[in-house]
């Protein structure tokens, strides 16, 4: 056994998790060796900074087992013969029985060929991100091999898998650390021992987000409204577009969006019908380098999330520390672990989920009432720098990665 961690991941190099990025990164540079297996191929063009700077070298495993029969084949000819085959097998049939998807096949098929290409230099431990897709990869290896995992649960992967499965889940894995309060409550419930589990924030790298530049208030407009995200349905952005569209005519704004999507289509559209498509401007995925340029040149950044139909949701998103980080004022919602880090009308606004009045009604107030959009940035500021830097958490990663 030698002393690597294999890092499960669903998908490798990612724009929307860097604070997955940030973290491996951070545990290299502490003296952790990570190896990186991915459940999918990269589909986004550009990549942040600190992928380049990762040295963990990258695995794909086959994003669909009929891309890749021979690999598959042999993979699970391989594994057959491994000890913890049969155990591995039942517990895919009662998982399957309760959840008869394609998927749970897929995830079964990609641990086969994980498990018989480790090679009799086994790593220490194995460690997925999400408990949903990754965490079944490396539950069924773990089953087949022996090997000790562990897991980061973090958002949507909290909410969309069912109870039984993480209960099962946490009972067979080491330990588990999650990035929210609310979900860790949600998670310390199921574990067979509350203390299985413990809440440990992202932070940032404020070597990534440096302290910004001094700059004027802006006291008239054009006022520049930022938000950064992805166009799906828990983000709110069908929402935020119709607060846009309520808002007073004497007020001169722009809005700029930096994230990728599906519904990238549906909300143009509905800009173009409230008249207001020529003040916004859809980016798309871009570099943390740019994104830096547009939080420093923005005076407000708004994040609307919500509860999906489906469940998903957002646990405490990246974007609302990383705004502060650079002096900018945050319009949110108070759902899920986001009042962890802001509090309302002191280090930023929560407005209701779904509510575009009351989300309209505070970008208005904010654009108008500049000396209180200017203390709550600063004071934003001042909390994101105090309490959310990553050290802490990389330090209690480190420590968990490092038992024997």
């Amino acid at each position: 056994m030698n002393d690597e961690i294999i890092f499960i991941l669903k998908g490798y190099p990612r724009l929307s998790e860097t604070f997955i990025a940030q973290e491996i990164r951070a545990l290299e540079q502490r003296g952790i060796k990570i190896r990186i297996v991915s459940l999918r191929f990269p589909t986004d063009k550009d990549v942040h900074p600190v992928h380049r700077e990762i040295m963990a070298p990258v695995a794909y495993l086959p994003e669909y087992l009929y891309q890749e029969p021979l690999r598959v084949l042999r993979g699970w000819w391989r594994a057959r013969r491994l000890p913890g085959y049969a155990a591995a097998f039942r517990q895919w049939i009662a998982d399957l029985r309760r959840d008869f998807t394609t998927n749970r096949g897929r995830r079964f098929g990609q641990a086969c060929v994980l498990a018989a290409e480790l090679g009799p230099d086994t790593p220490k431990r194995l460690h997925a991100h999400f408990i949903h897709t990754p965490a079944s990869v490396g539950y069924y290896t773990h089953l087949m091999t022996g090997i000790p995992w562990s897991c980061s649960a973090h958002a949507k992967d909290i909410w969309i898998t069912p109870d039984w499965e993480k209960r099962e889940k946490l009972a067979s894995m080491d330990w588990l650390v999650t990035c929210t309060e609310t979900g860790h409550r949600v998670l310390a419930a199921l574990a067979p021992r509350p203390e299985k589990t413990a809440l440990v924030y992202h932070g940032l790298d404020f070597t990534r987000f440096p302290e910004p530049p001094l700059r004027a208030a802006r006291t008239e407009g054009p006022f520049t409204l930022l938000s950064v995200g992805r166009l799906v349905p828990k983000k709110g952005y069908a929402g935020l577009i119709e607060a846009l569209g309520k808002l007073p005519q004497d007020l001169d704004w722009q809005f700029r969006h930096i994230g990728g999507g599906p519904l990238k289509d549906a909300l143009q559209a509905e800009a173009q019908r409230l008249g207001i498509a020529a003040r916004i401007s859809w980016l798309g995925a871009k570099p943390q380098e740019t994104v830096l340029e547009e939080y420093r040149g923005a005076d407000l950044f708004i994040l609307n999330s919500r509860i999906a139909e489906d469940g998903d949701r957002d646990g405490l998103p990246n974007v609302l520390m990383e705004a502060q980080s650079q002096r900018l004022a945050v319009i949110a919602t108070n759902l899920a672990g986001i009042p962890e880090l802001v509090i309302d009308g002191a280090t930023g606004a929560l407005v209701p989920p779904d509510d575009a009045t009351a989300l309209g009604q505070a970008i208005e107030l904010l654009l108008r009432d500049t000396p209180s959009r200017e203390r709550m940035a600063e004071a934003g500021f001042a909390r994101v720098r105090g309490l959310f830097s990553m050290d802490r958490g990389i330090a209690d990663l480190e420590r968990r990665f490092r038992r024997a």
